[in-house]
């Protein structure tokens, strides 16, 4: 197995105004910071408001913005994706991301830390799966899902109840192992034998 840690994109997907992303993104921090296999890039998207108009040839102006972002997707050899759930689904911010880029995804993993209410972000999860998968990623089976978590972590991400706090980071572990297994062996793959869709 290489030693080289591998390049993770973490992608903050939430824009609205008033979002726990950050939050939830400052505790993944914690958890990435306890590994030595990993290089952590995050992108979070109310930093990199994107085009909406999709388009093949971009304009000059959309380039630029693309040029933000674009470059770090195709330097990762895995995502983590924290996602909110909003109406049952995920956010447009992160669909508009998802369709400017296609090889920037292909025969990479793609893990995802999702909250929202009862369901915790879980619709929002499980509807992202055929999207990656059409786009030729390898989506993690084990989460790391937050229900209802407004008021139960603090500014920096920390748990304020320990139990609850000990069960997430145990949940953390199991799907950065799994990203970990996937991100080095695709990674290897890759250079062996380019991805071809």
């Amino acid at each position: 197995m290489s030693e080289t840690p591998y390049r993770l994109a973490v992608v903050v997907a939430s824009t609205r105004e008033g979002r726990f992303g950050p939050t939830v993104a400052e505790w993944l921090a914690d958890q990435t910071a306890r590994r030595d296999d990993i290089d952590v890039d995050v992108i979070d998207l109310a930093e990199h408001p994107l085009p909406v108009s999709l388009s093949k040839n971009p304009s000059a102006e959309d380039a630029a913005v693309l040029a933000a972002v674009t470059p770090r997707l195709a330097a990762a050899d895995a995502f983590v994706v924290i996602t909110p759930e909003y109406n049952h689904s995920y956010p447009a911010s992160l669909k508009n991301l998802i369709d400017w880029h296609y090889t920037q995804w292909q025969a990479k993993p793609v893990a995802f830390v999702s909250y929202g209410g009862l369901s915790g972000g879980l619709r929002a999860v499980e509807h992202l799966r055929p999207v990656f998968a059409e786009l030729h990623a390898v989506t993690i089976r084990e989460t790391v899902s937050f229900h209802s978590p407004w008021g139960k972590l603090d500014a920096s991400g920390r748990h304020l109840d320990e139990e609850a706090g000990q069960l997430a980071a145990g949940a953390a572990k199991v799907m950065l192992d799994q990203l970990s297994w996937w991100a080095v062996s695709l990674r290897e793959a890759r250079a062996t034998r380019p991805y071809g869709a």
